[in-house]
């Protein structure tokens, strides 16, 4: 919201109203470090990434990301996911796996892009901590478990904790509702992430651009070069969908008409382009659904590079909390 930018009118007229908001949000903290909340830890480490300002900012991507870099290190990685957006039909199961033919309905769109692209196992739920406990139980071999989003989710414990940041920054600095802020910034966490082009603090970098490649329903590509030329459709459902149109403009492409929709869309009430010579493009989150109705579009991969030194001091911590995690388990304790 525009609203949060600043500190304008209507911010000021909703500041009393975050302070409530805040002193109810340390009170749970508090309630949580003592105690008087319970706190699951999974016993493999956990590393959660999460954002302290409302709305997206790059975290999923950042989570493939991190499963694929890890996976390459040889850990055998989970993650669990709240599946914003799903629907829970009365009497069933809130915590449930994410398979490959799951609907974006049933497990939210970011989940089964996560399970499709990165072939991980993936578990939601309300309580993200019941979704960890479920993922190993199914998944007993599982090393490491990734987070998405879940920084204010206290009833699971972790080990490293990184906040996502955009261009955003931390908006006008004031807690919800006058301003973007879940809880007071800054907090401790192990690694702050900038996805924008423009940081307003020091913290580690993440350099986002699309792939060279879009891919079909079935999984096959098509190199963007191909594209060039053709009149293109661009759709996204998605945080800020201009960074989107941009990046497709970026590269050369012939953005001939957008559709911005609101953020999880599920699509149910898209209407295809009455100009067949229009192709169709997305983002990866947005083809999971629109794939249902339009068989044709073409979803265009976001690659995501790190700061060299971003990677080094993550490895670093989930060593040491795999060692950690070792050396306290039963019958290994020294």
């Amino acid at each position: 919201m525009r609203t949060w930018q600043r500190r304008g009118p209507l911010a000021c007229l909703l500041w009393p109203v975050s302070l409530v908001f805040g002193l109810l949000g340390g009170l749970r903290r508090a309630l949580f470090r003592a105690g008087l909340l319970a706190s699951h830890k999974a016993g493999v480490p956990v590393v959660v990434i999460g954002n302290v300002i409302a709305g997206g900012s790059g975290k999923t991507p950042v989570v493939m990301a991190l499963a694929r870099h890890l996976g390459a290190r040889g850990f055998r990685v989970g993650v669990v996911s709240r599946g914003y957006g799903r629907v829970i039909a009365d009497g069933a199961a809130d915590c449930r796996e994410v398979l490959p033919d799951s609907a974006a309905s049933d497990v939210g769109d970011e989940p089964l892009l996560v399970r499709r692209a990165c072939d991980v196992p993936v578990f939601v739920a309300r309580r993200r901590s019941e979704a960890a406990q479920a993922l190993l139980a199914r998944h007993p071999a599982t090393q490491i478990i990734l987070c998405d989003d879940g920084l204010q989710h206290y009833a699971l414990q972790r080990d490293v904790e990184i906040c996502v940041f955009d261009d955003r920054g931390v908006g006008n600095g004031w807690l919800l509702p006058a301003g973007p802020l879940r809880e007071p910034w800054p907090r401790k966490v192990d690694l702050v992430l900038h996805t924008g082009m423009a940081p307003a603090f020091p913290g580690y970098r993440a350099t986002r651009a699309l792939a060279h490649h879009a891919v079909r329903r079935d999984g096959r590509r098509v190199a963007l070069a191909e594209l060039r030329g053709k009149p293109l459709l661009a759709v996204a459902a998605i945080a800020q969908p201009k960074v989107f149109f941009a990046m497709l403009r970026a590269q050369g492409l012939q953005v001939a008409q957008i559709q911005p929709r609101p953020d999880h869309d599920d699509f149910a009430h898209w209407t295809p382009p009455a100009d067949h010579a229009l192709t169709v493009v997305c983002t990866e989150k947005d083809a999971v659904k629109l794939w249902r109705f339009w068989p044709e579009a073409l979803a265009v991969p976001l690659a995501l590079s790190f700061d060299a030194g971003f990677l080094v001091a993550l490895d670093e911590r989930v060593d040491r909390a795999l060692a950690a995690s070792v050396s306290s388990a039963p019958g290994l304790a020294r």
